[in-house]
């Protein structure tokens, strides 16, 4: 995989949070522990990479307070590193359904950019390390890792409701429920806190 060592994504965390300090980096490091403990259950992930690629999924956040247009950020960075890999996480990770419509936040770029991510999720075809992240970054608050519902409100109650809400919540859900015929277990069993983040 064209990822950095983990001591190299987490300097890269560490350097983000500094340049734009804010509750997006704790989410990171829970999204990156969440995927490394699915990851060393499931036959097709490497729990390493999976942590590697948590820490830097939202590494965009380091340009300032922006909205979807981190995604495009991140993706621009990583891959300019030759981190393809990751760049590709960057990107996929807010988009269960594959449709540049379903994006919770504003869209704050320029119409070629929109049209990149557009055409790009048009196009990609999902790894199991795509859908890992979907999954992961609803099981991250910056408190903690927690059930789905609980992020699901989270962010609604952030960005509210649009056209494809329901039909995201359920893609997730389907999702968690791959990963757990895949793993043999309820992935809530593996994660630290839940149930303390999710109703302390």
């Amino acid at each position: 995989m064209k990822i950095p060592a983990l001591s190299e994504a987490e300097a890269l965390l560490d350097e983000a949070a500094a340049l734009n300090p804010g509750p997006w980096a704790a989410h990171s490091r829970y999204v990156a522990e969440a995927a490394r403990q699915i990851a060393q259950r499931h036959p097709e992930l490497e729990p390493e990479a999976a942590c590697i690629l948590g820490c830097l999924h939202d590494i965009g956040r380091r340009e300032g307070w922006t909205d979807m247009r981190h995604i495009i950020d991140g993706c621009h960075l990583l891959a300019a590193q030759g981190y393809e890999d990751a760049a590709r996480i960057c990107l996929t990770h807010s988009f269960p359904l594959q449709d540049i419509r379903e994006a919770f936040g504003k869209w704050d770029c320029t119409q070629k950019e929109y049209d990149f991510v557009a055409d790009y999720l048009s196009r990609v075809q999902y790894t199991p390390y795509d859908r890992l992240f979907q999954l992961c970054d609803a099981l991250a608050l910056p408190a903690g890792c927690c059930l789905l519902e609980k992020r699901f409100i989270d962010v609604v109650l952030r960005h509210g409701f649009n056209d494809f809400t329901l039909d995201k919540w359920r893609a997730t859900f389907a999702i968690k429920e791959q990963f757990e015929q895949e793993i043999g277990c309820s992935i809530y069993d593996l994660l630290p806190n839940v149930v303390e983040t999710t109703f302390g």
